[in-house]
């Protein structure tokens, strides 16, 4: 712990904007419950069961996002803060290790991790600003707090349902989210003002971008430990090569300029980077898992024709990941970097003759979308130079 718990919690704005030390552990915990996501989804063999791994894989990025959003707004280095992104690590583990549970019926230890770490982090922040008599900041806890004991009521009754679980889970999971979006109105107290919304630090913007990267590393991370476990031949070493080459494909097209765009919408349109973000970058989240779980199939059976599934997963991952970076791209700076995304239907044009194909072939086909997609030239006014050409200095 580096500072006591009596300084105020609210973060000041001109404070340091790096991430702590606490901040990059509690990445690295969290990135490890999306590799435990990314195995379980390879395993599944119905798209039902993958639905709901990805319902899993939303949930336990929302825990990320909103404890990222505390210490944005929050100062990380005093002892609540601390404590709050302790306790969502311990939610994390829990979640992670409970997840194979989920698909066999038993899923009361996910709900209580993931409403666990909501509610005591809500209560953490709404006792301490009691305490230090800062009630604009007490009245935005308590607005999360509301919101996420409404939802974590539907997540212990899917939990404890048999038949409707998954329906349950869906409508929490859309509150979550829904009212994120709408600034949690809550009874008495109202939206969080937009204001609040206006003064983030480039501390938020460096923390996705820190979080996506070592997301990345799963591409890699999940098809090696499968290598390490079967036999080492020259098509596995070929798959693995091949996931090497999406994983820095696709580090390419998140990061080239993403710093910028964040600054551009901040000066433009204030907060609107701070709310949008959670929510393009799930379906960034959601691209890289479904990639890691392909080449965990891959690896594993290099040779062979490529069953449906699997096609949708070699070619859905980065397309998905792709479609959520242009997203991303579009909302900050209404431009759209079509002439690049086009890249991504040579795979889909291939669609129906690749289930013939082995899966080393389909995979080495989808990288070449990719790099097209970064060697393309850019359009005029647009967000993109060319891909791998150094961009001169900003004078």
């Amino acid at each position: 712990m580096t500072t006591g718990g009596t300084g105020a919690l609210v973060r000041r704005l001109d404070g340091s904007t790096r991430a702590t030390l606490l901040e990059l552990l509690f990445d690295v915990v969290f990135v490890a419950a999306l590799a435990q996501t990314s195995k379980l989804l390879a395993d599944q063999e119905s798209w039902a069961r993958s639905g709901a791994v990805l319902l899993m894989l939303t949930a336990i990025w929302w825990t990320w996002s909103v404890t990222t959003t505390t210490t944005e707004f929050y100062d990380p280095q005093q002892r609540p803060i601390q404590a709050i992104l302790m306790a969502a690590m311990v939610g994390s583990v829990g979640m992670a290790a409970s997840l194979p549970m989920i698909t066999r019926g038993q899923a009361t230890a996910f709900a209580l991790a993931y409403v666990g770490t909501h509610v005591v982090r809500g209560i953490v922040l709404v006792s301490t600003l009691y305490r230090q008599q800062h009630r604009s900041a007490m009245a935005r806890a308590t607005r999360f707090l509301f919101w996420f004991l409404v939802s974590g009521v539907l997540w212990i009754i899917g939990a404890l349902a048999d038949t409707a679980r998954w329906w349950i889970w869906i409508i929490a999971i859309a509150i979550d989210l829904i009212s994120a979006a709408a600034r949690y109105p809550t009874p008495w107290l109202g939206r969080v003002p937009l204001d609040q919304y206006d003064r983030t630090t480039a501390h938020l913007g460096e923390r996705y971008q820190q979080f996506v990267i070592l997301a990345l590393g799963d591409i890699i991370l999940v098809p090696t430990l499968e290598v390490s476990r079967s036999e080492f031949d020259r098509l596995r070493v070929t798959a693995l090569l091949c996931a090497f080459a999406i994983m820095l494909l696709l580090w390419q097209i998140y990061v080239f300029r993403a710093g910028e765009l964040l600054e551009a919408s901040a000066a433009s349109v204030p907060g609107r980077s701070t709310r949008i973000a959670p929510y393009t970058h799930l379906v960034l989240l959601v691209g890289v898992a479904v990639t890691a779980a392909s080449f965990d199939l891959v690896v594993n059976r290099p040779t062979g024709t490529t069953p449906a599934r699997w096609l949708m997963l070699i070619i859905g991952g980065p397309l998905v990941f792709v479609l959520g970076r242009a997203l991303f791209t579009y909302l900050l700076s209404a431009r759209l970097p079509w002439r690049r995304v086009a890249w991504q239907l040579l795979p889909l044009l291939l669609l129906p003759w690749a289930g013939g194909w082995p899966p080393v072939l389909v995979t080495a086909i989808v990288a070449l979308a990719l790099v097209g997609h970064i060697l393309v030239p850019h359009q005029r006014g647009q967000e993109t130079t060319r891909g791998l050409r150094p961009r001169p200095p900003v004078e």
